[in-house]
């Protein structure tokens, strides 16, 4: 069983060594914690993947409800421990990767579709899913040819989309006016990161 200290070296060393400070080492501290209680409890890592496209797909299914809130929670919380559990159980493989990143497209989608459902017009719905799309397929392939820099981190983030959708569930649950203004300013938001992304991998490729 990894010990914290290894835990965390591991994880820097798989993120090109990554400094763990600050926010990282809060997070990281809870992954520790949770990657012994899965293990205890024999859960694997492709089981928490699968837990939180389950919790994805209840979101959709449950988008008028205050229960779409907690299933979105949920799901992004099993999306970001799931990896750490892999490096404490020893349980790393390119399969677990790759569903992990499939999964977290799929999942994507199905937070997007409450949009739909709440009353977002669908060809804003559909515009969000790409650009976050466009971004991460651009870091993939990076990845693919070779760049092992992460590059930039930009201001939508998978964790700040889920944040967004958060925010505005709860602003319809509770009749606040501005989820579509709100949409629209986001889009522009993941329009800029997606240039961002662009602009580091013309200056890697180039």
């Amino acid at each position: 069983m990894l010990s914290k200290q290894e835990f965390t070296a591991t994880w820097s060393s798989l993120h090109n060594d990554a400094p763990v400070t600050g926010v990282v080492a809060w997070w990281l501290n809870i992954s520790y914690r949770f990657g012994l209680v899965a293990t205890l409890l024999r859960i694997s890592p492709n089981v928490l993947t699968m837990l939180g496209l389950v919790s994805a797909a209840a979101t959709a299914l449950t988008a008028t409800s205050w229960w779409a809130v907690g299933f979105l929670v949920f799901s992004l919380f099993c999306d970001g421990i799931d990896g750490s559990v892999a490096i404490f159980q020893k349980r790393q493989s390119s399969w677990g990767a790759t569903l992990d990143s499939v999964v977290d497209r799929v999942s994507e989608a199905l937070w997007l579709y409450a949009l739909y459902v709440i009353g977002v017009p669908a060809w804003l719905v559909i515009t969000l899913w790409c650009v976050a799309s466009f971004q991460e397929y651009a870091r993939a392939k990076l990845v693919s040819l070779g760049v092992e820099d992460i590059g930039v981190v930009t201001p939508a983030e998978r964790p700040v989309r889920a944040s967004f959708l958060f925010v505005v569930l709860i602003m319809w649950q509770l009749n606040l006016p501005g989820v579509y203004v709100l949409s629209v300013a986001f889009l522009a938001l993941q329009i800029s990161g997606f240039l961002m992304v662009v602009r580091f991998a013309r200056s890697q490729l180039h």
